[in-house]
This record gives structure tokens, sequence and C-alpha cells, in this order.
């Protein structure tokens, strides 16, 4: 597919304490739906865009997810990034950079989505301007999110740029866990351990930071009532494989 990134990443290395005891003897990116691991179902979307290169980050049980990646056929080719410390979301993209292409997405292993009319990775890529954008974000609108339980992390100004909420605010649209990254969106940064808020936020001053909405249903499993809520509605006419 055209414009989409050859690379992307899943963040596969929390450690899913919210969904104890659940995750006490099973790592949350290997939780099923449907049958199928929350971390197969995010490679799946994945290559059904193009994307030839995938690097996994894992931390806890991390033998047990890696062996259930080398059961899986090719394509994509799968590298595994090991993380001794768990270095939270931007160190774990950062330490797996050598890995990564320019341009990368990364998608989180404890959601779960289903497309509109378009992929939504394809979405993102198609709005990405590599000239203008150091990072674009795919946003979901909060009343239509399942299993979040937040106060929404994102605004859009008239220009439809995201503008992050302040604090004690509320804001219509939440931040999916998908995303498409250009590697220059980490440069300068000397911590190994940091959250990618820190690359949005940067992005955001500097004027490069975009956004799209997602026009798909969108689920949260982090939580043992979001997991239920994901089941019931694959489960469901409305949610397909």
């Amino acid at each position: 597919m055209t414009g989409v990134p050859e690379s992307a990443m899943v963040l596969a290395a929390g450690l899913g304490t919210r969904l104890r005891p659940l995750t006490d003897t099973l790592p949350k990116p290997l939780v099923e739906i449907g049958g199928r691991t929350l971390l197969d179902h995010a490679i799946d979307r994945l290559v059904l865009v193009g994307v030839a290169r995938i690097v996994v980050n894992v931390h806890y049980k991390a033998d047990v997810i890696a062996a259930h990646l080398a059961g899986r056929l090719p394509p994509p080719r799968i590298d595994i990034s090991r993380e001794r410390v768990l270095l939270e979301t931007g160190g774990g993209v950062k330490r797996a950079l050598p890995l990564l292409g320019e341009r990368f997405f990364v998608v989180n292993s404890d959601v779960f989505w289903r497309d509109g009319r378009d992929e939504a990775l394809a979405r993102l890529a198609a709005a990405f301007d590599p000239e203008r954008h150091d990072a674009i974000l795919l946003l979901q609108r909060t009343e239509g999110a399942v299993g979040y339980e937040g106060r929404g992390d994102y605004c859009l100004d008239a220009s439809g740029a995201p503008r992050r909420r302040g604090e004690g605010d509320t804001a219509p649209y939440l931040f999916t866990g998908i995303q498409l990254l250009h590697r220059r969106a980490f440069a300068g940064i000397a911590q190994e351990r940091f959250s990618l808020n820190l690359v949005y936020d940067r992005a955001e001053r500097a004027g490069r930071l975009a956004a799209i909405v997602h026009d798909g249903e969108w689920y949260h499993v982090g939580t043992p009532d979001g997991l239920a809520a994901t089941r019931a509605g694959f489960a469901s006419h409305r949610l397909e494989p």
C-alpha cells in the first residue's frame, strides 16, 4: 500500500496489573479476543496494510510472549526487544529505533479496534506529512469508547490540530494507542526511561503533532470489565473478526 511505513512496533512489555488475577499467569498481550490474542490482532492489522517488519518489546513473562511469536507463520519479520528493566512507552520505542525505519507505526497491545470504511492505519499513513509532522495520533471520541473510564486526552482546534487537555479539564477525544511516528521525534531525548507523552508534547509545542479521528469501533482491554465488554462486542453482530 503506497505511503505505508514498512516497519512498526507493538508495545507488549507492560505488567497488566489491572487485569489481575488473569495476568498473574498470562501476559496481557496474550489475552484472547475471539480465540486470537490481542498481540496477534495487532500484528494482523499491521500486516493487512503492508507492514513487513515488526518489533515487539517484552519484559513481563518475556519468554512466554517470545515463544508465542515464534509460532506465527511469516510474514512479517518479527524482532523481539527485551527490556530487563521497564523503559515505559517512550523508552521502549527509543531502544528499538535501530530496528525501525525513518517512520513507523506504534500500537499498544491492550487495545482492540474495528476499522471503519478504510483501515485506520492506512488513514494515519495517508494523513502523515513527513515535512510537517513528527507524530500523528489516532483519536477516538470518548463517548464511543468501550472500556474507557478517563477524562479524555485531546481537543481539536479550528485547524484540526490536537491540543492536550489541561489538568482538571475534560476532553472529547482520547488517544487510542495507535500512532505513526518519525524517528526525529526522539532526537535530543537523553533519558532511557520515559513516556511517549514527552514525544507528543514536544511535537505539539513545535506545531508538528497531528491527529485524525477513528471512524470505527475502539475497545480498551485494560481491566476485567473492559475485557468482558470487548469479548461481548466481538461476539455480537456489531463486531466481526
